[in-house]
């Protein structure tokens, strides 16, 4: 009882409730980055993680643009219930070369963290087109304009640069190949196919869309089909050390 009558003194003091609520959010928060700044690095490393290739790249932007975030998720919760429905729980190395991340806490749709190769090209064109052709109860708007919507990689070396410029690691190979490698993306017989493999391993080639020329469609999809598949998850042990 005396703790509960000390405790009103707070209650009834607006200044006093102030004061002790900026004191125990500084503890707690020292608490949680104070550790942090004597760690060489707060991300571990894991095989196969990589930078997005400049179709990949492009399709983020898209789905940024179009607001795809506002209903979609990119995080897997460590909870039984979510790892049994979406996979692996996410990694936080599988973020490390997004600006902006795009973690997220609002699912009107799925989380789509592992999206990648678990539905077919066709299945994406069609649910971009008519959502709710193949998901009747879905609220999600039309997309079916990113396939007439052609793009042209005129600016994809300076995107490439912004990005290495805050910390991803792309190669000046990779900002001088940026062009080639993102017409190379969606044809399997163009010329520049090995070296777009040799600086993107796992990237997918292949026309995402089926129809010619290079869509946003293409690029979105490009985007949505690699999530997820760049660890192999088979082979993954955590770092006990961390």
């Amino acid at each position: 009882m005396a703790i509960l009558e000390k405790h009103k003194i707070l209650e009834k003091n607006i200044t006093l409730l102030a004061i002790f609520a900026f004191l125990v959010v500084t503890v707690g928060g020292i608490v949680q980055i104070a550790p942090l700044f004597w760690l060489e690095n707060t991300i571990e490393d894991v095989e196969g993680m990589r930078p997005y290739s400049p179709l990949e790249l492009t399709g983020r932007d898209i789905y940024i643009r179009e607001g795809c975030y506002v209903c979609h998720s990119q995080m897997i919760r460590p909870m039984r219930d979510e790892v049994e429905r979406y996979g692996h729980y996410s990694l936080a190395a599988e973020s490390q070369y997004d600006h902006p991340f795009q973690w997220g806490s609002k699912r009107t749709g799925p989380d789509l963290a592992r999206v990648g190769g678990r539905y077919s090209d066709t299945w994406h064109v069609d649910h971009l087109t008519d959502p709710q052709a193949v998901v009747p109860e879905s609220v999600m708007p039309k997309y079916g304009f990113l396939k007439n919507r052609l793009i042209e990689p005129e600016y994809i070396e300076d995107r490439l640069r912004t990005d290495r410029m805050v910390g991803v690691p792309y190669t000046d190979a990779m900002i001088e190949n940026a062009r080639a490698d993102f017409e190379a993306q969606i044809d399997p017989y163009a010329d520049g196919v090995d070296g777009l493999m040799e600086r993107y391993p796992k990237a997918q080639v292949r026309n995402f869309d089926g129809e010619p020329g290079i869509s946003e469609m293409d690029a979105l999809i490009a985007y949505l089909q690699m999530l997820g598949t760049l660890v192999d998850f088979s082979t993954f042990t955590p770092d006990a050390s961390r």
